[in-house]
């Protein structure tokens, strides 16, 4: 039995197929400060199916300097890291090479990101076709996810310091 793979060190951006992005705020367990949270994931709804999927986002992740597995990338310790955050007017803009993203932010997680001055965001590998924009996402169906030891393991991590214009 064969498994669908991209080819070696190559994929395309409909391979990646829809990616988004969501955000929340909480308290941190080692430091017991609020911080803010960025989450990019896939649908799973890749050209090639999710396997597929799964392996162009670790492709496109390892290429931006964000090792999947291991410990978080600091971007103000990264000089070249092609991964930007932009907090301006309620709004949290991420870019990479790959993907960018606008995503409205509740004003807890704009106090909490401006008092910590930067954001943790979790690059999943593993799609969530259940955090589709557009439809409600609770709590806990966020916390089954992203508090998922699997889905922790096999992201990238990275601490984006928080800019804006002006």
């Amino acid at each position: 039995m064969t498994s669908p793979q991209t080819a070696l060190n190559t994929f395309t951006q409909a391979q990646l197929g829809t990616l988004s992005l969501i955000g929340w705020s909480g308290e941190h367990p080692q430091g017991g400060h609020d911080v803010a949270f960025l989450l990019v994931y896939s649908l799973g709804d890749g050209s090639d199916g999710p396997a597929v999927g799964v392996n162009a986002m670790h492709l496109a992740l390892e290429r931006c300097g964000l090792p999947v597995g291991g410990g978080p990338v600091r971007a103000d310790e990264t000089p070249g890291l092609p991964v930007k955050l932009l907090v301006q007017a309620g709004q949290a803009v991420l870019t990479l090479p790959h993907f960018t993203a606008q995503y409205p932010v509740p004003s807890e997680w704009l106090a909490a990101a401006h008092a910590q001055g930067e954001v943790h965001a979790m690059f999943a590998t593993r799609p969530w076709p259940q955090g589709a924009p557009g439809l409600p996402v609770d709590e806990e169906t966020l916390r089954s996810f992203a508090g998922d030891p699997d889905v922790i393991v096999t992201s990238a991590h990275c601490v984006l310091p928080v800019r804006s214009l002006g």
